[in-house]
């Protein structure tokens, strides 16, 4: 018996003809009412009565909602790899991840040459299969910045540009049935897929020993590899043959498919209506149960709790990989897992943790929380991996990641509240947002997470006009230490409440916010370059002009020092809320007084050309040591000092961001960021914390009042009087007391708990 623990799937292959256009989109839509996951189509290019299968995807992509879609098999000879990479990943980000790949080495060469496509060996088909499938996975890896190239026999890139990556980690199903496609299968694929209709009694035995014995030998666990199986027949009255009979024949001998021959996914090849509705809403719930009973009967592991030895030999020492829930089992991600690369980073921090929690509803981060503070590492809690400060990555630690927790509804359109998951980034909030006519301000880049934005602060491009983002929190739910999950509002847990906005990442998890949405239409977006050699006139200038424009003006700037005989510049990123271009133009002039313009560039767009969607994949970029302060002014000997920490060569990355306006109109105490009389945050990036630390203490600490805590990483004891004053960090040593008194949570500028 062969059983690899693959959660079962079921679809249909169906026949992607043309004669009635419209035939195998409603046989899609069709499978996918009777409760099937996976629709395929055959790939025939060179058959005129069939639709080209690819576009069939993208057509039937659209018109459906939850089902998989894959070639069965893509016609590998006619379909150019890095084109078909790109094409794959785009319906893949289209759909939401709902691509997968089933490819084919090739066959009936004479149709392929004749639509002016190789004529290949079998060997030289699979060696082909083999090059395709690495410039497909090298286009899909958008996070590795070194172009793609491959000088294979068969197929070349020359230095392709990588990229998109695709919304989830797209499988490649391999059709084969030969012991060297096999033997590529069991060390490369994600998946064998055969039809029953051309294997002899024991090949799938066979096949799967095969497969097997490669995975094996390429330090893979054989159960990485999926087994699909095209089927055919009939539901019948009585027995009469094979898959020719009543429902309860075909369970009977689907579960021996899956329990002695490990085949987790079957595709019923018919373009019958009634034996696909049969197929879905009787046979494959019937085999789920059947197959469920047996396992657990026999202790059968599950697949995704399976790793190979060289997967098994990266695991982290502190850590219980056998004890991880099964509800996060399958998601879970360790070192050595192809998905890896793509979460153990954040955008600016290099990370190595020993396993990332995939959860996706607020059950599963307790289990994950539960899970974690029973490890002996350390912990990291990640909504959207962008924060500078690097905190939602470890080395050998967990990492709980909210990324599938990123839901958006409108919960009161009369009062513009939203509910937003904390894994959804600001982008994707935007873009949500944008048909109602509403906008939430939320800093300056859409690849960043609701969730550690909305409990740090938010010192966005709306902030003069509309506040801090936590400003307009009006609720939360937080998972605390000890595994509640608690709801906190004005009403409901006040104390907690407070303190989220501001401290969040010190008191639990938060799994979504409640927040007011404003009314916003378009918007003036400015980019400015100034020539900045008067350094420190430059930023008196431009922040007495920010401090008298009216609340709809936020201006950013970004200063670049001095390097290789060019002069230092200041870039300037504005925003003015309103479609008034005359008035965004007269406070636009303004600004540009502060210095020389060396090049402007300004646009009437949405918010969401503003803040624009962007992927959440983030490839680390070392260890980063920042600094930052709030002042009031950009006074002379402020402005100076600023001048001096940019000439000492140890930052590389300098900015300025007006805060203020709105943000005044809140109480200092009312939130637990207590920062409401300055006007402007002052961040400086160096590679040295010590280096940093010494000159910004020199130069800049004299002349700040506050820190903004999502953009320092000093983390002495002492830096938290200024992350919060002396009331806040009272109070809020009393809620860490109450809400997490070990300090499980302290990765984020820890509170110590309160000693009485």
């Amino acid at each position: 018996m062969t059983d690899y623990g693959h959660d079962l799937a079921f679809g249909t292959f169906i026949t992607p003809q043309n004669a009635d256009p419209h035939a195998p989109v409603r046989l899609a839509q069709l499978s996918e009412q009777a409760g099937l996951d996976l629709v395929t189509f055959q790939d025939h290019p060179y058959q005129p009565t069939f639709h080209d299968t690819w576009t069939l995807l993208s057509w039937v992509a659209a018109r459906t909602e939850r089902v998989t879609l894959s070639g069965n098999v893509l016609n590998l000879p006619l379909r150019q790899p890095a084109v078909l990479a790109r094409a794959a990943a785009s319906l893949d980000l289209l759909s939401g991840g709902r691509v997968a790949l089933g490819i084919g080495a090739g066959a009936f060469w004479d149709a392929v040459a004749a639509m002016g496509g190789p004529r290949l060996t079998p060997g030289e088909s699979v060696q082909a299969l083999e090059e395709a499938m690495e410039i497909v996975r090298g286009i899909w890896d958008a996070r590795e910045r070194r172009p793609l190239r491959l000088d294979g026999e068969h197929h070349r890139v020359a230095g392709a540009k990588r990229g998109p990556a695709p919304a989830h980690d797209i499988p490649i199903w391999v059709g084969a049935y030969k012991p060297r496609m096999l033997r590529l299968v069991g060390r490369a694929a994600d998946g064998w897929l055969p039809s029953l209709a051309y294997l002899k009694d024991g090949d799938l035995r066979r096949g799967n020993a095969i497969v097997d014995e490669a995975a094996q030998e390429a330090g893979r666990d054989p159960s990485e590899v999926r087994r699909l199986l095209n089927v055919g027949g009939a539901v019948l009255p009585s027995r009469q043959g094979f898959l020719q009979g009543p429902v309860e024949q075909w369970v009977d001998e689907l579960t021996a498919l899956a329990i002695e021959d490990g085949v987790g996914t079957f595709v019923l090849a018919s373009d019958e209506p009634r034996l696909i509705e049969v197929f879905g809403e009787e046979i494959a719930p019937a085999v789920r149960e059947q197959v469920a009973r047996e396992r657990s009967a026999s202790g059968t592991v599950p697949a995704a709790a399976r790793r190979g030895a060289r997967a098994l030999a990266l695991r982290r020492p502190g850590i219980d990989y056998a004890a991880v829930p099964a509800s996060l089992a399958a998601t879970a991600v360790e070192p050595g897992d192809r998905e890896y690369p793509a979460v153990r980073h954040n955008y600016l921090r290099a990370g190595a943790p020993g396993i990332v929690l995939r959860p996706r509803t607020t059950e599963q981060v307790v289990e994950a929380l539960a899970y974690a503070r029973a490890q002996d590492v350390p912990l990291g809690v990640r909504s959207g991996g962008h924060g500078i400060s690097g905190r939602s990555t470890n080395d050998g630690g967990v990492v709980i990641d909210l990324g599938g927790l990123d839901r958006i509804e409108v919960v009161d359109g009369a009062t513009r509240r939203v509910r937003l998951g904390a894994g959804a980034t600001w982008g994707a909030v935007a873009e949500a947002l944008r048909p109602h006519g509403w906008a939430i301000s939320s800093g300056d880049y859409g690849g960043v997470g609701v969730g550690g934005l909305a409990t740090t602060g938010g010192v966005g491009l709306l902030g003069r006009v509309f506040g801090l983002t936590i400003d307009h929190v009006v609720a939360a739910e937080v998972v605390t230490a000890d595994g509640r999950v608690l709801h906190a509002s004005a009403d409901e847990n006040p104390d907690l409440f407070w303190g989220l906005r501001g401290a969040g990442a010190n008191l639990g998890i938060v799994t979504w916010v409640e927040v007011e949405a404003m009314p916003l239409g378009d918007v003036v977006y400015s980019r400015m370059t100034l020539d900045a050699t008067d350094t420190a006139g430059l930023l008196e200038r431009w922040g007495a002009a920010v401090e008298r424009a009216p609340r709809e003006l936020t201006s950013f700037l970004i200063l670049s020092p001095g390097r290789r005989g060019d002069g230092p510049v200041a870039q300037l990123m504005t925003v003015h809320a309103s479609d008034d271009t005359d008035a965004a133009v007269r406070e636009l002039e303004r600004l540009a007084d502060a210095g020389p313009v060396l090049a402007h560039e300004a646009y009437l767009v949405p918010y969401t050309g503003v803040v624009q969607r962007v992927p959440k994949d983030h490839a680390g970029g070392g260890d980063p040591a920042v600094r930052s302060g709030l002042v009031e002014h950009l006074d002379p000997d402020t402005s100076r000092a600023f001048e001096k920490l940019a000439a000492s060569g140890v930052p590389y990355f300098l900015q300025v961001r007006a805060t203020g306006g709105a943000a005044h109109d809140v109480a200092p105490d009312a939130t637990a960021y207590p920062h409401r009389h300055q006007n402007f945050v002052l961040t400086a990036m160096a590679v040295s914390q010590d280096r940093m630390d010494a000159v910004w203490d020199a130069e800049m600490a004299p002349h700040t009042d506050g820190l903004y805590l999502s953009f320092d990483t000093d983390t002495r004891p002492e830096r938290l009087v200024d992350a919060f004053g002396e009331p806040g960090l009272a109070r809020l040593r009393r809620l860490k007391r109450e809400y997490d008194p070990q300090n499980v949570f302290r990765s984020n500028f820890p509170i110590p708990p309160a000693d009485d």
